[in-house]
């Protein structure tokens, strides 16, 4: 008992610092967000933003998951973590000098999403170690809202400090915050490997492609996790082309107003984190798989149907509630079932063919949507001669709110097919 308190707390002191710099970083993608639309106006610069982190991330996590199932999980993470703040500090003295440019902003963001590729597995083991499994649900739970407090308030306060001083001073936060996670997991927070260390010691004279073997092996005798991940690779392909398509459409709806776009976003923060905090408090649902199947059904079947057909800032607000309030619970029970369902020696190199799997179609959505609303829908929207078109509005961001529309179609069929898998079904 005295084990698992200590634990818990070693994961309470980990969860809240690295949600205090997950905040500061998020307050520097915001910002930059921003910065770069008013400097550019293209949702394809924009949205290759996203594809410099997301795709390094995809392309190594196969790799990066098998060397993190042989490397020591808390030097991984301090090592990735110092990496990437040195990029915030980089573009900190770029913009102090005039000298920062988009592409300087795209290097940056390739070398996060390397480190992120390592960081990311060396922390689901890390959090597996600390938190006794009857904690699983109530842990995931306490994730999903300090990542919906972060989305809430990042929009919020990044808006404040830009509008009271400016960009230099969001990324001094970004490190301020980054400081304080890195002391806290450095001094307070022992991770015990004694359960693994014979796995990890077996595995160094293992080659990496084999351990990548072992973790796509897994996949495919355990079908129903496979096809789970695969709904999620599904969701994610659509999600991430309508995070691009919102702020090009609320931007160009309301161009010389930022704070719209972080009040939308704060909405969607405000609902997920109502959506956390009743998931941590709840029993656990005896089908895990039917809540994530009717809490992605719910998501996409509301929030981009709204935001495509109104200009109403009120109503626009209210489908990023109804849109995000639901995800919490598909993310927490997704969590307790992997966990549950993985073997701990594995977790590492599965973690990873997981994330290769279920974000790769994220810098993939991105890409596409910056593409299609650029050089198709815009374009498409500007000569438009049919009436029902003309629900879209008129003038730039039309585009973006057909895509929007079309998504929101695609999103209910998706979630209809994989509901209907019987394996994915049976786990339960």
């Amino acid at each position: 008992m005295m084990k698992q308190k200590n634990n818990l707390k070693s994961f309470m002191i980990l969860w809240m610092t690295q949600t205090l710099s997950s905040f500061g970083s998020s307050m520097t993608s915001f910002a930059l967000i921003i910065w770069i639309y008013q400097l550019q106006g293209s949702a394809l610069t924009m949205g290759l933003l996203t594809v410099c982190s997301y795709a390094p991330y995809v392309l190594l996590s196969m790799f990066a998951g098998a060397f993190s199932d042989k490397w020591n999980k808390k030097k991984t993470m301090l090592f990735c973590d110092s990496v990437a703040v040195l990029g915030t500090l980089a573009a900190f003295i770029l913009l102090q000098t005039g000298q920062l440019m988009v592409w300087h902003l795209y290097i940056i963001n390739i070398i996060n999403g390397v480190m992120g590729a390592f960081q990311s597995p060396a922390s689901d083991v890390a959090i597996t170690l600390l938190v006794p499994k009857e904690y699983f649900q109530k842990t995931s739970g306490l994730r999903s809202f300090s990542n919906a407090l972060v989305t809430m308030l990042t929009p919020v306060l990044a808006t404040m400090l830009l509008s009271f001083f400016n960009i230099q001073v969001v990324l001094l936060m970004d490190g301020l915050t980054f400081s304080i996670a890195c002391i806290a997991l450095l001094f307070f927070v022992p991770i015990d490997q004694s359960s693994i260390s014979s796995n990890e010691n077996s595995g160094e004279k293992t080659p990496v492609f084999e351990l990548i073997k072992e973790g796509i092996g897994f996949l495919k005798e355990n079908r129903g996790i496979l096809e789970l991940i695969l709904f999620l690779s599904a969701i994610n392909l659509i999600a991430s082309m309508s995070d691009t398509a919102l702020p090009t459409l609320v931007l160009a709806k309301y161009p010389n107003d930022e704070t719209v776009l972080g009040l939308v976003n704060g909405c969607t923060g405000l609902a997920s984190l109502v959506g956390s905090i009743i998931v941590s408090l709840r029993a656990a649902p005896k089908n895990r798989i039917q809540v994530i199947c009717t809490a992605l059904f719910i998501s996409m079947a509301t929030e981009n149907f709204i935001l495509a057909l109104t200009d109403s800032i009120p109503l626009w607000c209210f489908s990023g509630i109804l849109g995000w309030l639901p995800i919490p619970f598909m993310s927490a029970n997704m969590d307790v079932i992997l966990r549950e369902k993985i073997p701990l020696e594995m977790q590492g190199r599965v973690f990873s063919v997981r994330n290769a799997l279920q974000f790769f179609t994220i810098p993939l959505g991105h890409l596409l949507a910056g593409l299609s609303i650029d050089e198709w829908f815009e374009p498409f929207m500007q000569q438009q001669v049919s009436p029902f078109l003309s629900l879209f509005g008129e003038g730039k961001g039309a585009g973006s709110a057909f895509l929007l529309f079309i998504l929101g179609i695609f999103g209910i069929l998706v979630c209809l097919f994989f509901s209907s898998l019987k394996r994915m079904r049976a786990l339960g």
